[in-house]
């Protein structure tokens, strides 16, 4: 499945895609955080809507993903990834021309047609796959899905100094400097090397993707990656709303934007050791950890409305989505060969993305209509239903373990 590379030629191309997920998630949390900033200024007192951008971002990703497999497919990495990135830049320039207006409605057209370079950059991880040599797959992923780290302190810092930069409107400049980072991994990644499928590859559509679906891996991947991921963005898209409008203590933008820095490095640090882990432990009990974590994290929000209880429930929250996402990542890839997965990683993310969209809009109505606690009381049954699957994963590879030795006796 992996064509074979020499240290150099490997440690270049892991740079390269490195780079690009480092930048895309600087303009991620930028976004994250100035959006919340904007749609508060924008709508006054009714924030019911106030995490749509958020939503709409995510909806972007969540179109992107199937096109994003299927043009990568068709092209190969490196343009497919291009191309999104231009994408991406173009929302960014339109989300900036409306913060320029006070138009809520183009603001979150812009938003929308940023997130859908988030469908392309989403592949970095599984391209990190392809360019490495088995026994160090693991490794590779987590180290690319690190390197997002830079994202905790490029992406909230750029969006403050860049808030009045070009023109006199808050955070107009920031969607200026959103669209440079686009700009930058375009010509960044055209400098990568991913070889493309075969003729024979691409003719070759594989198993029916409905065989590949109901596997069990296939589907411990998804809910490990998807529900990992709904609980964070429950939380995350929330917690700038609930500390910016909070009654009771009073939180500047600087306490906002740590609690959003060190969420992102518990996100992203530990994937420096998490492909070692998994190499160590196994994917399934990673997985299981990771649920324990964000376990964690919603016990420490529930316990108080400090600054210091945000930023430790938020870094926990982080740390245990690394470990989840990270884990649901390794599994997908273990159920497709090369010429099915365009449709299996495609459809993978569509549906992460779909349901991480759905969930943005709920959360901004939970917290809404019910409050913080209720935000977090609703994360627990799904935290729950992790750790009970992973858990059944388990007990399937102990029986396959088992009945394979039987047999080579």
């Amino acid at each position: 499945m992996n064509k074979p590379y020499n240290n150099t030629y490997n440690f270049k191309n892991v740079a390269i895609l490195a780079s690009c997920q480092a930048l895309f998630f600087s303009g991620r949390t930028l976004t994250f955080f100035a959006a919340s900033i904007v749609s508060i200024a924008m709508l006054g007192e009714d924030l019911k809507f106030a995490t749509v951008p958020i939503t709409m971002m995510l909806i972007g990703t969540s179109a992107g993903t199937l096109p994003a497999a299927f043009l990568m497919r068709a092209w190969g990495r490196k343009w497919g990834f291009a191309f999104g990135s231009c994408v991406g830049g173009i929302g960014a320039l339109i989300a900036a021309q409306a913060v320029g207006m006070d138009n809520f409605i183009l603001f979150n057209l812009g938003i929308l047609v940023s997130g859908i370079y988030g469908g392309f950059a989403q592949q970095y991880r599984f391209a990190a796959a392809e360019i490495a040599p088995i026994h160090l797959k693991e490794k590779t992923i987590s180290i690319v899905i690190a390197m997002s780290v830079v994202g905790a302190f490029v992406g909230p810092e750029t969006a403050l100094l860049a808030k009045n930069w070009i023109t006199a409107v808050p955070f107009q400049g920031t969607f200026w400097v959103l669209a440079a980072f686009y700009a930058l991994s375009a010509i960044i990644i055209l400098n990568v090397d991913i070889p493309k499928l075969t003729k024979q590859e691409i003719k070759d559509t594989g198993r029916p993707l409905s065989t590949i679906v109901t596997s069990p891996t296939f589907v411990i991947a998804l809910i490990a990656a998807l529900f990992g991921y709904v609980v964070m963005n429950f939380l995350m898209v929330v917690t700038p709303l609930t500390m910016e409008t909070i009654e009771t203590v009073v939180f500047t933008h600087e306490n906002i934007k740590l609690v959003i820095q060190w969420h992102v490095v518990g996100m992203f640090l530990p994937g420096f050791v998490t492909g070692h882990l998994i190499k160590k432990f196994g994917v399934v009990r990673i997985i299981a950890t990771g649920a324990a974590i964000l376990l964690i994290s919603v016990i420490v929000a529930l316990s108080g409305l400090t600054f210091n209880h945000f930023l430790v429930a938020l870094a926990f929250l982080g740390v245990g989505w690394n470990f989840t996402f990270t884990g649901g990542t390794i599994l997908i890839t273990e159920v497709h060969t090369p010429a099915e997965r365009a449709k299996v990683q495609g459809i993978n993310d569509f549906l992460i993305f779909t349901g991480l969209a759905i969930s943005s809009l709920m959360a901004g109505s939970v917290y809404h209509f019910l409050g913080w606690n209720w935000v977090n009381y609703a994360m627990l049954p799904i935290i729950l239903v992790i750790l009970l699957l992973a858990l059944w994963l388990r007990s399937i590879r102990r029986k396959e373990q088992a009945s394979a030795k039987s047999m080579a006796q």
